[in-house]
């Protein structure tokens, strides 16, 4: 209830010598209740995961790249980049666009598909009972066939398809794309570690989901992955080192040895075969997995990944005595970040801002939203499956506690947030409308078939102001800064681009959310009416 708040006949100086008067500090003081007040009740939002669910498996379609099939539910878009490869003498046809524009970066192409892989080996059942399984499938699949096509040789993996410097120069529907699509790959003399072992990690991981419904893909993928392994770790070197077009967009900062980890712990929860198990241990601290102390977990850096999946051997059991010892330190650099996005782990935390929103960087932060929400919520499954709480250096933690953390990272995206938001895009009734997105922003080629140039796109449609033609739904764009402030312009990159690494995470969270809702709500259901004799005695 909000209270107003009465000074009496005081009077209050500001720093410059100026008096308020009661009426004006009463005012101030209402408003500020009124802001408090209205966030609350934002933030007690009831959400419908499944509606979040189902619309963020929506966004990948709008992604898609190569010559769409005829189930594609996005209908303002059509086929693209039929050439791609071509001058190579290679097909190079499908996969994913990034974010807004019309580059194939296998980067973070590899580290979507991990997460979505991630996320139905871990939430299957519940994506499944919420009928987005086929959807999720479907999803993993696009970027898979893209990546068999893409490794070509044993020690051959197609990189990049696009310019970013050129491709950046257009503002184009992907349909009329007229900028170059030149092809580069990595190889014995070019290598790129970090690159081909997170391919073998999508690899691995999608093979985990396929292995029921549908074994013989299941099988290549994994002989893919084990390949792809054994090239990244023969021959090292990171990616960005082999290919200098890279370097500006996704270069690899933290280097391949986190990749090459995160590798071979997939490949060994996708083959049980205890050589990937030992490679994990024996290159821990050599590697930084049993060193480095993270707060972030990315496309670009995945040790906190890395050290979260061994710590979940070491609580399921599974591991053999001489891997307890490194285990053990992989398990406490896992619970070092867990502690960290909760605010526990001492003067090392991640910052959070005022609206409760964890913040890492002033670009795209979203991502790192997303994948904390994701681990977050995976741990705390583990943990509660093994009946174990983490000790933080602020004290013990429940494994309720961490579950509720990702809910609350999770509800703030659907906007349970100061500015009332969603940051999924199409969902709820106020979400960004002028992404900075080419396909979107530009009417639909089934709507106005008529070619648009490289620079007419920036002339007719880039500077806009009105919102975008197309809704790009499902889409979870950068998101606000370390104020909670958001700008929805279409130039605002920083905050308005989306990319598919940040919708990929939140498949899984939204599935557990909605899962435990339904549970939830089929409780309430069952429960005696008030004019039971069972409900009048028991008040």
């Amino acid at each position: 209830m909000l209270r107003r708040l009465v000074f009496g006949n005081m009077k209050i100086k500001g720093n410059d010598g100026s008096v308020m008067s009661t009426r004006t500090t009463t005012l101030m003081v209402m408003l500020l209740g009124v802001f408090f007040f209205s966030w609350s009740c934002a933030a007690e939002i009831k959400h419908d995961y499944r509606d979040a669910l189902h619309k963020s498996l929506l966004y990948f379609e709008a992604q898609r790249s190569g010559r769409l099939p005829y189930n594609q539910r996005v209908s303002w878009r059509g086929h693209s980049g039929l050439t791609d490869g071509l001058e190579q003498g290679v097909d190079l046809v499908g996969g994913y666009y990034d974010a807004g524009d019309h580059v194939k970066f296998g980067l973070p192409m590899a580290f979507t598909v991990t997460m979505l892989s991630w996320s139905a080996v871990e939430f299957g059942h519940e994506i499944d009972a919420a009928g987005e399984l086929q959807y999720t499938l479907e999803a993993i699949k696009w970027g898979t066939d893209y990546f068999i096509k893409a490794h070509t040789y044993p020690d051959v993996l197609w990189a990049e398809v696009g310019d970013g410097d050129t491709d950046h120069y257009c503002w184009q529907r992907p349909e009329d794309m007229t900028t170059p699509r030149q092809a580069y790959k990595i190889d014995k003399t070019k290598p790129g570690s970090d690159l081909a072992a997170e391919t073998a990690a999508a690899m691995a991981s999608a093979s985990i989901v396929f292995r029921k419904v549908n074994p013989h893909y299941s099988h290549l993928l994994l002989n893919h992955a084990q390949e792809l392994f054994q090239f990244a770790d023969k021959y090292r070197g990171s990616y960005d080192s082999s290919i200098e077009a890279v370097k500006s967009y996704y270069g690899s900062i933290s280097g391949y040895k986190d990749e090459l980890l995160w590798a071979a712990l997939w490949l060994h929860r996708a083959t049980g075969q205890e050589e990937y198990l030992d490679y994990a241990v024996k290159n821990a601290e050599c590697f930084g997995g049993t060193g480095w102390a993270m707060t972030e977990f990315s496309w670009d850096v995945k040790y906190a990944g890395v050290q979260i999946l061994a710590a979940k051997l070491l609580l399921e059991g599974d591991y053999a005595s001489r891997h307890e010892d490194t285990l053990q330190q992989y398990k406490s650099k896992a619970e070092h970040y867990i502690c960290a996005c909760l605010e526990k782990n001492g003067g090392n935390n991640i910052e959070r801002t005022r609206g409760g929103m964890l913040f890492v960087r002033q670009w795209n932060n979203m991502q790192h939203v997303t994948s904390a929400a994701f681990l977050l919520m995976a741990y705390s499954e583990y943990l509660a499956a093994a009946e174990q709480e983490p000790s933080c250096p602020n004290g013990p933690v429940q494994p309720e506690e961490i579950f509720e953390f990702a809910k609350s990272q999770t509800d703030y995206i659907l906007g349970s947030n100061p500015m009332h938001t969603s940051y999924l895009v199409g969902y709820g009734r106020k979400f960004p409308k002028r992404v900075h997105h080419r396909g979107a922003s530009i009417v639909s080629f089934k709507k106005s078939d008529g070619f648009i140039g490289c620079t007419q796109g920036y002339d007719d449609w880039f500077g806009r102001s009105k919102p975008n033609p197309n809704v790009l739904v499902g889409a979870i764009v950068g998101g606000p800064d370390r104020r909670d402030r958001f700008r929805d312009y279409r130039e605002n990159f920083m905050q308005t681009e989306a990319c598919t690494y940040n919708t990929s995470p939140m498949v899984g969270v939204f599935a557990k959310l909605n899962s435990l809702l339904v549970s939830e709500q089929e409780n309430v259901q069952q429960q005696p009416s008030s004019s039971s004799p069972v409900s009048h005695q028991s008040s």
